[in-house]
C-alpha cells in the first residue's frame, strides 16, 4: 500500500534515484493557507547533508504545488506535491545490483515483486519520507489553527547515550535534535568515532502532541494508539513503538501506572494521553526505536541473486544513525494520524460538543 489515512489520505510515489518524488493529499479541507514557502522549514529539518553526522546527499527539496490550491488557499480538491531529485548518484550502487545487503529490504522486495530498483534502495529508501513530512506541513498547520495542537519531537537516545537534562529550547539548536545542550559536544565525538569505524548505531525518538482535545480515536479497530503504532512502524528502520511509558509499564504497579484525575488535572501521564484508544486531553506521547543503519562499508558475507556467496561492501552516502534526522519524520506521522482522526471524529461526533467534567491535561 502506498496510501495512508481514511478521510485525510496521503499517497506517496517515486524512488530514491528516480526523476522525482511526490504525494497526493486527498480529503484536505478547503481554506487552509498554504504556499510553497511553508514547506521549507520542516523539509530542511529532515534533510541530509546538514552536518557531517548524516548522509552527505544534498537535495534542494523544493516543493512544487501542482494542484489543490488557488491564490494560496486549499480548495478541497486533491493537492499534488512534487520534489525533483537533484543529487542522486546511482553509480554508487553498481556493485550491489545482483547482491542482497544483509539487514536491508533487497531480499524481501526481490521475493515480493521479482524485481527491485537497487539505486539507493529505490522505493524502500528513506527518501520517500520526504513526502510524508511535506504532507504533514498541511496537517500541522490545520491542527494548530483549528485546535491549537502542536506536534514536536526530539532524539531521546542514541546508542547507549541518554539525555542528562531536558530543555525543549535546545532541541532545534543542534544537529541531533538533542534536548541537553551540554551533551552536544559528547555526541559530536561519539558520532565522529562511529563514522570513522564504518559502523552504525540505533536511536530512539520521542514525539509529543500538545493540546489534543479529549475524544479523538475509535474504541476498537480505529484506536488512536493502534493507528499511531501502525503509522510509526511504516517508517523505514523502525523496530519498536511505545505509547506513554510503553515497555517500562511492565515493571510498574497499577497503583503507580494509573493516571489519577483531580479537579486541577491529571497527576501523571503514564498512558501517553490515550485510554481505550481515545485521547484523554493530555499530551500524546510516543517513542520510536530505530535500528542501526544496514548499509555499511564494512565487508560482510552475503548472497547474490544466483544464490552464490559473495563479499558485500556498500558504498555511497549513508547515515551512520538514521535516528538523527528522524524527529521531523515521526512528527509528520503523528500529525497525519491526528488530522485524520480529528476529521473522523468531527464527521461522527461533531454534534456532541464539549462534555463535562473536563479534566485539565498535564
Amino acid at each position: 500500500m502506498n496510501t495512508f489515512g481514511y478521510l485525510f489520505r496521503v499517497t506517496t510515489f517515486g524512488e530514491s534515484h528516480g526523476p522525482a518524488i511526490g504525494c497526493v493529499i486527498d480529503g484536505c479541507p478547503p481554506g487552509i493557507t498554504i504556499t510553497e514557502d511553508d514547506f521549507h522549514r520542516d523539509l530542511g529539518r529532515r534533510a541530509t547533508g546538514k552536518s557531517r553526522h548524516t548522509s552527505q546527499r544534498h537535495e534542494a527539496d523544493e516543493v512544487e504545488i501542482l494542484s489543490g490550491t488557488y491564490e494560496g488557499r486549499t480548495t478541497g480538491a486533491p493537492i499534488a506535491l512534487l520534489i525533483r531529485n537533484t543529487d542522486a548518484r546511482s553509480k554508487d550502487y553498481g556493485r550491489i545490483v545482483e547482491q542482497f545487503r544483509p539487514g536491508h529490504a533487497d531480499y524481501t522486495y526481490w521475493h515480493k515483486y521479482g524485481i527491485r530498483d537497487p539505486r539507493g534502495g529505490g522505493r524502500s529508501s528513506a527518501r520517500e519520507t520526504t513526502m510524508r513530512v511535506a504532507a504533514a506541513v498541511v496537517a500541522k498547520k490545520w491542527l494548530a489553527e483549528k485546535f491549537n495542537v502542536y506536534v514536536r519531537g526530539y532524539l531521546s537516545q542514541i546508542g547507549d547515550v541518554l539525555p542528562r537534562a531536558f530543555d525543549w529550547n535546545a532541541v532545534e539548536d543542534n544537529p541531533f535534535f538533542w534536548p541537553d545542550a551540554q551533551q552536544v559536544g559528547e555526541l559530536e565525538g561519539f558520532m565522529d568515532a562511529l563514522r570513522k569505524s564504518g559502523d552504525s548505531v540505533g536511536a530512539r525518538v520521542t514525539v509529543h502532541a500538545d493540546n489534543v482535545p479529549p475524544g479523538w480515536g475509535e474504541p476498537v479497530y480505529g484506536k488512536l494508539d493502534a493507528e499511531l503504532a501502525s503509522a510509526m512502524m511504516s517508517i523505514n528502520a523502525v523496530k519498536g513503538v511505545e505509547i506513554g511509558d510503553g515497555f517500562a509499564s511492565v515493571a510498574q504497579n497499577g497503583s503507580v501506572h494509573r493516571d489519577v484525575m483531580t479537579p486541577q488535572g491529571f497527576e501523571s501521564n503514564h498512558a501517553g494521553g490515550i485510554l481505550g484508544g481515545i485521547s484523554t486531553g493530555q499530551s500524546i506521547v510516543c517513542s520510536i526505536a530505530f535500528k542501526p543503519t544496514s548499509s555499511l562499508r564494512l565487508p560482510t558475507q552475503g548472497l547474490d541473486v544466483h544464490g552464490n556467496e559473495v563479499e558485500i561492501v556498500t558504498t555511497g552516502r549513508h547515515d551512520p544513525c538514521v535516528g538523527i534526522r528522524a524527529a521531523p519524520i515521526c512528527e509528520a506521522m503523528l500529525a497525519l494520524v491526528l488530522m485524520d482522526q480529528a476529521l473522523r471524529h468531527r464527521a461522527q461526533c461533531g454534534d456532541v460538543g464539549e462534555v463535562t467534567p473536563r479534566v485539565p491535561g498535564t
